[in-house]
């Protein structure tokens, strides 16, 4: 999917695509700044019509959550995430657990160049 013509893309600062067949993790990781700080956020756990919807609504998340940290005095920047479950679907320890290694794996990147 292509995330920067999307229309709530706004100078994002990263976007993952998280998919572990294994586990059934299907996720967005999305980063909107780091400039006041480390990005603060949280994960939405969700069934979305859509790959588009979920990608929407992590790239909004992620916004607001750069400015309630700013507004709110925070040396912190703003990034959310969303994990796709399909209709019935329930989260897993084995989700979970790769879902925090998509998390972890491009500020381990980061630290190794």
């Amino acid at each position: 999917m292509e995330f920067v013509a999307h229309p709530d893309y706004r100078g994002h600062q990263k976007v993952v695509f998280a998919n572990d067949p294994d586990s059934g993790l299907k996720a967005i990781i999305a980063v909107h700044s780091t400039v006041l700080g480390p990005a603060a956020g949280g994960c939405r756990i969700w069934s979305y019509d859509t790959e588009a919807e979920a990608l929407s609504d992590a790239l909004g998340l992620s916004r607001a959550m750069t400015y309630k940290n700013a507004i709110a005095g925070l040396d912190l920047g703003g990034g959310k995430s969303v994990i796709m479950l399909q209709n019935g679907q329930q989260k897993t320890k084995a989700m979970m657990l790769a879902f925090g290694k998509a998390v972890e794996e491009p500020q381990r990147r980061l630290l190794h160049r």
